[in-house]
């Protein structure tokens, strides 16, 4: 079988491995070295220039992943997006970026990019015209993320691609709600694809770490900045998220699982005003997702009823735990007016939609019967301290 027609498991378990050519053992050997030899050598190796022998085989993975021609590992997922960014990016340029994106991005976006003279839109909606009214004779990025952090909004690439390709623009996605396990970008004309890959790629919640896949082209431009800017990973981080992806599929698809069946119990609960997963036929964005997502993952957020406080809630939960991050094989919830998104401030929080009761909840791999009975009785506790307060 060619490598181009493995399945999904077999490339998370064998791309990209590194031989053992001295042990023949079954898994790839770790070369902590920070110091290589410069003569007679094929390649110059050095950490910071991303050609360590495991960076190299991890970035061939992320790149049969998102089935591009090449990729490359970062320190973290903003290092990953802010080198990808400025490597397109430069003083008179213009961005377009969808208007609900993750508070890092966007804090990104506006704190540094006045300072390079770098101009950006965000959309007023996620539709056509408002990508196209957004564009300007200086824009060389569009720059979506779909689903979307926290509200699950979903953008249509192909949409997205055949109007960046009209203009002559780099299009980039951060692909990490979805993962490549259940969406694939590239299928849909997106040139560049960045993940936050401390999420589903480790999925343990114990790595901090990015990653990116594009055209060698496009890869030798954000290596040419990245190499400078000195964002790389070391490669104990890069044999434990190598050997942490080999599960990714496995992983992800139980969360699918998982999550459907969470949104839809939790969109019958009184307690829960509203529920926003891809996945519900209710979500007014299901039929895209249906067409672009193999899954529809396992990140949703869903809305209290005014009367349940959100802090309460979540200190009340006993098995789910309130964490900063997502996608670990443990559930996880947040409140992104708390957390993710609390630099955004309260005006452009409401202006995107994520309420102050807004939960984001991270399904993991758990019992399903395990994690609504947490819910339950975390609700419980809520409703009873506030029935003793009204006494």
């Amino acid at each position: 079988m060619s490598k181009s027609n493995q399945g999904l498991n077999t490339i998370c378990t064998h791309t990209g491995e590194v031989k053992d050519e001295q042990f023949q053992g079954a898994v790839s050997p770790i070369f902590m070295s920070s110091s290589y030899a410069f003569m007679d050598v094929d390649v110059k190796r050095y950490p910071r220039y991303f050609n360590t022998p495991n960076q190299e085989g991890l970035s061939k993975k992320i790149a049969a992943l998102e089935k591009t021609e090449a990729g490359m590992i970062f320190g973290s997922g903003m290092a990953a997006v802010s080198t990808t960014l400025l490597a397109f990016l430069r003083s008179g340029d213009h961005i377009v970026l969808q208007e609900t994106l993750y508070g890092g991005t966007y804090n990104l976006v506006v704190e540094e990019f006045d300072k390079y003279g770098i101009t950006y839109t965000f959309t007023e909606d996620l539709s056509e015209a408002a990508f196209a009214k957004a564009i300007t004779p200086q824009t060389k990025v569009i720059y979506i993320e779909t689903p979307s952090n926290p509200l699950m909004k979903v953008t249509d690439m192909e949409m997205v691609s055949a109007l960046a390709k009209k203009h002559g623009i780099v299009t980039m996605i951060d692909n990490t709600f979805a993962s490549p396990v259940n969406q694939k970008p590239k299928d849909f004309g997106i040139d560049i694809m960045i993940h936050s890959a401390t999420k589903y790629m480790g999925g343990h919640s114990d790595i901090c770490a990015g990653a990116v896949a594009a055209s060698q082209e496009h890869i030798d431009r954000i290596w040419n900045l990245g190499k400078n800017l000195g964002g790389s990973l070391s490669d104990l981080m890069v044999w434990m998220l190598e050997r942490s992806i080999k599960t990714m599929a496995l992983r992800v698809k139980a969360q699918n699982r998982n999550a459907k069946k969470l949104a839809k119990w939790l969109d019958k609960k009184e307690q829960i005003d509203k529920v926003y997963y891809p996945g519900l036929k209710s979500h007014p964005d299901y039929a895209l997702a249906k067409k672009q997502m193999s899954g529809f993952g396992g990140m949703m957020s869903f809305e209290l009823a005014p009367h349940i406080d959100a802090e309460e809630f979540q200190k009340a939960l006993k098995l789910i735990k309130p964490s900063m991050s997502l996608a670990g094989v443990e559930s996880t919830m947040l409140c992104p007016a708390q957390t993710s998104h609390f630099l955004l401030g309260e005006e452009e929080r409401a202006k995107q939609g994520i309420a102050d009761g807004l939960i984001r909840f991270s399904v993991g791999i758990e019992e399903k019967k395990d994690l609504m009975a947490d819910i339950d009785q975390a609700l419980e506790v809520v409703l009873k301290k506030a029935t003793i307060v009204a006494d």
